[in-house]
């Protein structure tokens, strides 16, 4: 069990009575959402060091930054799809 489940054990247990379909609720919302916090980092990461990178080869070669700049647009948005990938899976933990 994560910190923020056990934080959440924790607080739900000093609220009042708690039965074992909230314990499990609650476990499975904070692991849930710390999983898709650390898929979101990896994209995050991604498309800085993407967008660095192109606008370094625009600035050393001018004359291609048209397909510099959709070659970034295309990469950027397939990093973005891991997120939403990563969004999923944080649903169908929550929902499962």
């Amino acid at each position: 069990m994560s910190v923020l489940g056990t934080l959440g054990t924790v607080a739900a247990e000093a609220a009042g009575e708690t039965t074992a379909a909230d314990l499990k609720n609650i476990s499975a919302a904070s692991n849930a959402g710390l999983a898709y916090g650390l898929a979101a980092i990896g994209p995050g990461i991604g498309i800085g060091v993407l967008v660095g990178q192109s606008v370094q080869a625009m600035a050393r070669q001018p004359e291609a930054a048209g397909m510099v700049r959709t070659t970034m647009f295309l990469g950027i948005a397939f990093t973005e799809a891991l997120a939403l990938i990563g969004f999923v899976v944080f649903i169908l933990l929550k929902f499962a």
